[in-house]
């Protein structure tokens, strides 16, 4: 994030102090500009206080664009394991200016896919929206404070609705093999992710 503002690659500056050589920048070599956001996309349940969402990502669709950058290791088909911190990927996004990089973040979260686990991808982009988060009122309290009792907006209802009957037709749908196709995906309703993209 630090190098999307500065042109500076911090990591490789400190290999190359561990490795002996000096230092070639100092303070007023280094100037910001424009502004950078950071969301961590974890497989865990905002509406359960964030308890850990491990299980196998059935679909996976990334943002990608100007001012994108998305550091993840994960993929369609993975299985997200019980035993470890359950981070997923950084979103990182940079602009011109902090109002940019929120518009952009929420574009990007609105872009972002992943089925069979739960993200707090909803969670973020209700965040990212709020006004408080927009005044930077983003103290150490923030998110009880306004966040504190937080469930997703249901105001797609109807695009669940039918993407239920897609996934029920799919699921009875026969190849011509006549091997049954049922049971490989779940439903909207077992996994309300960002599943809109």
């Amino acid at each position: 994030m630090t190098e999307m503002i500065t042109g500076v690659d911090i990591v490789r500056c400190q290999l190359e102090i561990a490795s002996g050589e000096k230092l070639s920048l100092s303070q007023k070599d280094i100037s910001g500009r424009g502004h950078a956001i950071e969301c961590r996309i974890y497989g865990e349940d905002p509406e359960k206080n964030f308890f850990p969402s491990p299980g196998k990502i059935l679909f996976m669709q990334e943002p990608a664009g100007p001012g994108i950058r998305n550091d993840s290791g994960i993929y369609s088909g993975v299985t997200v394991p019980v035993e470890y911190d359950p981070i997923l990927a950084k979103l990182i996004i940079s602009a011109e200016t902090r109002e940019l990089a929120i518009r952009r973040m929420a574009d990007a979260l609105s872009r972002y896919v992943i089925l069979g686990i739960k993200t707090p991808i909803p969670f973020l982009m209700d965040l990212i929206g709020s006004e408080s988060f927009r005044k930077g009122e983003t103290y150490t309290d923030f998110i009880p404070r306004y966040f504190k009792d937080w469930k997703p907006a249901l105001n797609h209802t109807h695009e669940a609705c039918l993407a239920f009957a897609v996934c029920e037709q799919i699921k009875n749908r026969r190849p011509a093999t006549g091997s049954p196709a049922a049971g490989k995906f779940p439903t909207p309703w077992e996994t309300l992710g960002n599943w809109r993209g």
